[in-house]
């Protein structure tokens, strides 16, 4: 075989798998997008079911209620809240409200719901008017049932302020509460529009979508016809540019 054949070969190889490699990618993207499309489903089948009450809330199982509507109905403990630092709105920085609920109804014990109470702007991300952002010792409201995020390496709680934190991390905030917290966070439903930066305005619900996956796929393929025109293109100059047999007298090509 040839150094020419050779190479061609050789790179035919490699244009191969990633030809394969960038089209299973492109799949995969389009099921990670029929998921995200099954969520959203799910989702808007939840919102639209009648609210949960917090005694039924701490009978289900959190897979089963996430995304239900639940009526709050409890006592703000608002010397146990949390402020989840470096947060935006409408452009503005600030402060996600973490406060600590007893329900009123049931027997709950010491044990609290976790409810975000809403965003308060905070110009160095951190600090606020916690008098001024009370809504009352009793809270009465409906939210939505979101589960805690996967952790993330880091300390969460921000060492230059005590109640400050960098993450929702459940068994942090149950200590930094001091009291158990049911393992949901409520997003307090409402008027998400800013008309008083002491005054918590409800933080907007997470807006269904199908994400980058569409675009991802279609990247991925993109990749995968690139390469194989570019391997097109090689074999093709590669045979324009390989020897021809020498021409025999009287311009007639050899005979074997």
């Amino acid at each position: 075989m040839s150094a020419g054949r050779g190479r061609l070969w050789s790179f035919g190889v490699l244009a191969a798998l990633a030809v394969a490699l960038c089209v299973r990618l492109g799949f995969w993207q389009l099921a990670r997008l029929e998921w995200r499309r099954g969520q959203n489903a799910l989702v808007a089948a939840r919102g639209a079911e009648a609210p949960l009450s917090l005694e039924a809330l701490r009978r289900m199982d959190t897979t089963a209620s996430h995304w239900r509507r639940v009526v709050v109905e409890g006592v703000a403990l608002h010397d146990a809240e949390l402020a989840l630092a470096s947060r935006s709105q409408a452009g503005m920085p600030g402060v996600q409200l973490l406060t600590p609920v007893r329900p009123l109804a049931g027997a709950w014990g010491d044990t609290a719901v976790l409810v975000l109470r809403g965003f308060v702007r905070a110009a160095d991300g951190r600090t606020f008017d916690a008098g001024q952002a009370r809504e009352g010792d009793t809270l009465r409201l409906e939210a939505l049932v979101t589960t805690f995020p996967p952790p993330r390496p880091g300390a969460v709680r921000l060492p230059s302020s005590a109640r400050a934190v960098r993450q929702l991390h459940h068994d942090s905030l149950q200590a930094l509460a001091g009291r158990p917290l049911v393992p949901v966070v409520l997003l307090a439903l409402g008027d998400t529009t800013i008309r008083d930066v002491t005054r918590p305005a409800r933080v907007p619900p997470p807006a269904p979508g199908d994400g980058p996956h569409l675009s991802y796929a279609l990247q991925w393929f993109s990749f995968a016809t690139v390469f194989a025109l570019g391997f097109a293109l090689f074999a093709r100059r590669g045979r324009a540019r390989a020897p021809r047999p020498p021409a025999a007298p009287g311009g007639q090509l050899p005979t074997p």
